[in-house]
């Protein structure tokens, strides 16, 4: 058996997607009206000399998204559309659809010229170097063997 914090809110979200498929399924009107904005989940990760930044966006295509960077701030944003027919009614829909937007404030140590991206997989992975003279310099502590001696004129 594996130990689990609990969390009330995590109880509160399947009681709501419950609720939710409940609604769909007796092909009633859901809570929600559909054009809210889904977000992607995201890992910032730090090298020694680069910024690293992994989006999930299953479902889109590599030409679809948009990434920009303006005033150290990395935004990303595409949109899903509906694959169904007009005929075709849902008795479960999970997977969002609309646009999504994601922003991230960079730190000053971006060398935006140098930014590069790619995609595997619904995977976007953004790479950001360092700026060469942004990056954190070692100074070497020299120790002295012998204390110096202080002279004085006092008698």
């Amino acid at each position: 058996m594996v130990l689990q914090r609990w969390n009330p809110y995590r109880e509160l979200k399947q009681m709501e997607d419950t609720m939710d498929r409940l609604w769909r399924f007796g092909n009633l009107q859901t809570f929600r009206d559909g054009s809210e904005d889904w977000n992607i989940l995201i890992d910032v990760m730090q090298k020694e000399d680069d910024i690293i930044v992994s989006a999930s966006v299953p479902g889109i295509k590599p030409e679809e998204l948009d990434v920009a960077i303006e005033d150290n701030v990395l935004t990303i944003r595409a949109e899903r559309k509906s694959e169904s027919e007009q005929d075709v009614t849902y008795l479960i829909k999970e997977r969002p659809e609309g646009s999504f937007f994601r922003a991230l404030r960079l730190p000053d140590t971006v060398d935006a010229e140098k930014i590069s991206s790619s995609y595997c997989n619904g995977v976007l992975t953004i790479t950001m170097p360092k700026a060469e003279e942004k990056k954190k310099k070692q100074i070497q502590v020299k120790v002295e063997t012998e204390p110096k001696a202080i002279e004085t004129t006092a008698k």
